[in-house]
């Protein structure tokens, strides 16, 4: 049999799928891709899991006994369906909802990763599909980055400093002589991007940075948060602390007079009233490196003599996302801020701040000349939206108010949750709430090519194409190029597309023509094209036709510009360039969020102790900060049940990384499976010991399946869901952004663990 090769694209790179007798047999990395992500390699495992969901499935005490809340969830068989009849359960449904509760009651709900594919990219489909049928309840901002999306349009005026561009890394390698990264760049992020990374780029920067001989250090808990290649110094932090650091830096600029006064002056207002916070004139407290000594456990000389060095030269601060996904997290992204206008190298060439270098994949390369395609989004009619985080909030408390980013809201009243395109059981704090959340609405609707904890805690399971058995056209906003993603075999099983799924749907109730705008997939395709083709011809440019693009297979875009600086256009003139500001400055003090009158975000950067760090009074109890990073082998909890995942797990379980002192401690050594626990949950892992995590520390990597070893309250993780310990609290009322870097835990050996049962299917019941 002749191997077929297809080109196709995922949120880690483009690929060749090899096909076989209509099978994915194997994948060859994008001939143009540089530096290839393992993670292409469990494709064609997944494809074939035997973890897909055959055909369409409801669970057996909502097929016998109607809607309503049930602890069940999770717990109960399914019984597999037709087509015909689970349409019509789920369109009987959302009719029920609406005539009796209104839009309003349902939540539409996905967080984006779904698939690289701009048209089937499930959130989008679903969103428009619920739009069409009268609204529905959004999520505002995302778990990636959300208190920075409330924040930074206060200060900055826009949320560019963490969505980009930012100054490009060939500006940094040509002009930057220092870079401090608080929370590191770790190379395995780099592997992936939201949309697809075709062309790995930013290893062979960080190469070019080690070859000019910039400077880097890395300021983080985990040595390995550096990236090798740079050399980097390694200053091991308290987790939580950064503000603190950051906030003794600046003071120590400005105690040595190093501080930049005509561009806190020309491009800042309300430096002084900070000032004054700073040296103690508000509190009695000066916020000097011997007083963050003692909270970040770093020595007062290393503050000091990193101050000086920052004010010596041109200088790059960075923090990566995971800074503000934390307690207060909107701080440590003010304050560095606040650091780099002392500085006053914002808008020069390889100097000032960007949020997020070596948080994800194309961060830091130049912006492309024109758009890639993209597929409208379409609009909520009743324009209803909760924080993004906040979703069990909402399902247990319908009617409370909440406060987010200025304004009061009211949790709706949740009774029918649709989900397709992502996994709330990975990617949620407190799993074990969110399980008890998950058990108040009527009716739990999932689309899922596999049995994931999300699709085994829902009432009526459709069955989702990958993207190997559809068309579509991959491409990111920060990447090069545009890929054909051409089917490259037939559905497996009785697996839909979720446009198919949903065109259905809104012919039986009544909004097909609004949602599909009488397109079928490829003509949607050539629409998308073209809209992006006009675009180009408006940049000078012009494209293929579509059936010459198809007939390629990918499309290069060159970029709009060699070199680009965060804010360069402001500080060259800041009058006719002012930011989208209340000052059109940054504001170091912001007026705006002092009439937010939220004790958990004063109106400048400040440290606030989080509600769990070393430094707490019940850290004698619970006595190691857990990081819940992302992990090496794989996109968050995606195809976790293939070899390619399981070369990071220990015994089948997620790996618990820990410093050779605290491994003595409790007298664990390398392969023990351990209990991990605190009050909200516990999960087993396998203990990894390295003298790369700082003491007091572990890192238990996110995107295990959740396995719970059933007990009604709080369940058991057998396979080591980080998640079940996190901890399911906003930022601030400002930014409500999740909190996922805020955890305490203790760890015990387990000397009889259950086994690992999150790759095994559900019960089924026959049919009938």
């Amino acid at each position: 049999m002749t191997v077929r090769l297809v080109p196709n694209h995922a949120h880690w790179g483009a690929f060749l799928a090899e096909v076989e007798d209509g099978r994915i047999v194997g994948v060859r990395p994008f001939e143009h891709d540089p530096d290839p992500s393992p993670i292409i390699q469990a494709i064609p495992d997944a494809v074939h899991s035997s973890m897909r969901i055959p055909r369409p499935m409801v669970r057996e005490g909502w097929l016998r006994n109607g809607p309503g809340g049930s602890e069940s969830r999770g717990r109960e068989p399914f019984v597999p369906v037709s087509w015909d009849r689970a349409l019509k359960l789920v369109a009987d449904e959302l009719a029920r909802v609406r005539r009796d509760h209104g839009n309003g009651a349902i939540m539409g709900g996905s967080q984006g990763w779904g698939s690289a594919g701009i048209f089937h990219h499930a959130r989008t489909q679903l969103r428009r599909f619920l739009g069409a049928f009268g609204g529905f309840v959004d999520q505002a901002t995302n778990y990636s980055f959300g208190a920075a999306l409330a924040f930074l349009p206060h200060v900055v005026g826009t949320p560019q400093a963490v969505t980009g561009p930012l100054t490009s890394w060939s500006s940094i390698a040509r002009h930057t002589k220092l870079m401090v990264l608080f929370g590191g760049a770790n190379p395995k992020n780099m592997q992936v991007t939201l949309g697809g990374s075709a062309a790995h780029s930013t290893g062979g920067w960080l190469e070019e940075l080690a070859r000019r001989g910039v400077e880097v250090v890395n300021v983080s808990p985990l040595r390995d948060d550096g990236p090798e290649v740079v050399s980097p110094a390694w200053i091991p932090i308290r987790p939580g602390t950064d503000t603190a650091m950051i906030l003794a830096l600046t003071h120590a600029v400005i105690a040595e007079d190093l501080h930049d006064r005509e561009f806190l002056a020309t491009c800042c207002t309300g430096f002084e009233r900070v000032r004054s916070y700073l040296t103690g004139e508000q509190d009695g407290q000066p916020k000097d490196a011997a007083w963050a000594s003692g909270i970040t456990g770093v020595p007062a000389e290393t503050i000091r003599d990193l101050a000086r060095r920052m004010a010596s030269t041109r200088t790059m601060l960075t923090a990566s996302w995971s800074m503000q996904r934390a307690d207060h997290g909107e701080q440590v992204y003010w304050s560095l801020i606040l650091l780099a206008s002392v500085l006053g190298q914002i808008g020069l060439p390889g100097g000032g701040f960007g949020f997020g270098y070596g948080s994800i994949a194309g961060v830091g390369d130049p912006p492309p000349a024109f758009p890639p395609p993209a597929m409208p989004m379409g609009g909520n009619p009743i324009g209803a939206a909760i924080p993004a985080a906040r979703i069990a909030d909402c399902l247990l408390n319908p009617g409370a108010p909440y406060d987010f980013n200025g304004k009061t809201g009211t949790y709706p009243d949740i009774r029918l949750v649709y989900w397709a395109g992502g996994n709330p059981f990975h990617h949620h704090q407190d799993l074990n709430r969110l399980r008890r959340a998950w058990g108040r609405p009527e009716t739990v609707i999932v689309h899922e090519p596999w049995w994931t904890a999300t699709a085994r805690h829902a009432d009526i399971v459709l069955p989702a194409t990958t993207s190997l058995e559809r068309n579509d056209i991959g491409a990111a906003a920060r990447d090069r190029f545009v890929i054909a993603m051409q089917q490259a075999i037939p559905p497996v099983g009785q697996a839909r597309n979720d446009f198919d799924i949903l065109r259905d749907l809104s012919r039986r109730l009544g909004c097909e023509e609004t949602f599909t705008e009488d397109r079928d997939e490829m003509e949607w395709l050539r629409h998308l094209y073209q809209r992006c083709s006009d675009g180009a011809r408006t940049n000078s440019m012009a494209l293929p036709d579509f059936d010459t693009f198809w007939t390629q297979e990918h499309l290069e875009v060159p970029p709009r510009e060699e070199e680009h600086v965060l804010f360069g256009e402001f500080r060259g003139d800041p009058e006719t360039c002012p930011l989208r500001t209340p000052s059109g400055r940054i504001e170091l003090y912001s007026e705006r969020i002092a009439g937010f009158g939220y004790d958990d975000c004063p109106p400048h950067p400040a440290w606030l102790e989080p509600a769990e760090w070393l430094g707490a009074r019940h850290a004698a109890k619970h006595s190691l900060h857990l990081i819940s990073s992302q992990p090496r082998h794989r996109l968050h909890s995606q195809m976790d049940g293939g070899p390619v995942s399981a070369r990071g797990k220990i015994g089948g379980r997620e790996a618990i990384w820990m410093n050779p002192l605290d491994a003595a401690d409790r007298a664990l050594s390398d392969g023990d499976v351990v209990r991990v626990f605190n009050e909200r949950g516990a999960c087993l892992a396998g203990v990894a010991v390295s003298e790369a995590v700082s003491r007091g520390v572990v890192r238990l990597s996110c995107g295990a399946w959740y396995d719970p070893v059933d007990q009604l309250e709080a369940p058991l993780c057998a396979h080591g869901n980080a998640n079940v310990l996190t901890l399911d609290k906003g930022t601030s009322r400002l930014g409500q952004g999740p909190c996922a870097g805020t955890a305490l835990v203790e760890i015990e050996r387990m000397d009889s663990p259950p086994p690992v049962r999150a790759f095994t299917a559900p019960r089924i019941q026959p049919a009938g």
